[in-house]
């Protein structure tokens, strides 16, 4: 009995252990929705959103989950034309890259002259676009708009440069969920960032030192993305495991231009 007891508490302290120094271990088989093969899905770490990875391509949940909405929804993906602010080196990135031929990847450089090339990438300010009216039937973004200092800006930017129809298709930490999304960090009169809560930063593909946040969403940025365009907006939430896709702020947001009706009795 007392062994029995030994073994029992051994186990617990093993698995406690686990979970506060990072030697959990998780994995299941499936497909991956970015690379499109039969995969191995792979977490050494319990916090799933950064750490459970593809063994095959190295993307990660709420890639997989981004892809998926964009397939389900648009299943026409590969032929349309397609806007993505601030895209990385893995997931839905490369596959767009890699399928859709009217593909346009864009990152924000302030010191350089908007809409020109810089490392290949042509240089957009989400908050004012050079972009022509109604070119896009998408626009991606990943973990994108809780570093915009202006998203009221930003969100009409992007539905400006929609196509009727069209949508734009994002992730972000929906970290206060049924509470009021909260302003974290802005702009002081001098331009110099400042953060109003605990600073806290994410990394940037472009930058080393990473992305100030500057807004907490909750479930309420479709009332606020309603409220500043006249797009439909849905917040979709996905859990498959055999496509990789469990973790925390895994929402997919899809904010869809209408079709406006032509009134030919006029």
């Amino acid at each position: 009995m007392l062994k029995r007891l030994k073994k029992y508490l051994k186990y617990k302290i093993v698995n406690l252990y686990e979970l506060r120094y990072g030697t959990f271990y998780f994995r299941h088989t499936g497909f991956c929705p970015c690379c499109e093969k039969n995969t191995v899905f792979i977490a050494n770490h319990h916090w799933l959103r950064d750490h459970f990875k593809c063994n095959n391509c190295g993307c990660i949940p709420r890639e997989r989950a981004l892809m998926q909405v964009i397939k389900k929804q648009y299943p026409n993906w590969e032929y349309l034309t397609i806007h993505e602010s601030s895209p990385g080196n893995r997931g839905h990135s490369v596959l767009l890259r890699q399928k859709v031929d009217n593909y346009i990847q864009t990152h924000y450089f302030p010191n350089k002259k908007l809409g020109g090339l810089v490392n290949g990438y042509r240089n957009e300010n989400l908050e004012q676009q050079t972009f022509e009216e109604e070119c896009f039937d998408l626009v991606v973004t990943s973990d994108v708009m809780e570093h915009i200092y202006h998203p009221d800006q930003a969100f009409k930017e992007i539905h400006r440069t929609l196509k009727q129809g069209g949508a734009h298709v994002f992730s972000v930490p929906l970290v206060n969920k049924h509470k009021t999304s909260e302003r974290w960090a802005n702009l002081g009169d001098n331009g110099v960032l400042e953060f109003l809560q605990e600073p806290d930063w994410h990394d940037n593909p472009i930058d080393k030192k990473g992305s100030p946040v500057t807004f907490h969403w909750g479930y309420d940025i479709k009332e606020y993305i309603e409220k500043h365009t006249d797009a439909e907006c849905e917040i979709i939430y996905l859990d498959n495991l055999d496509l990789g896709i469990r973790a925390e702020y895994i929402e997919i947001i899809v904010a869809k231009k209408s079709v406006k009706c032509i009134n030919y009795d006029q």
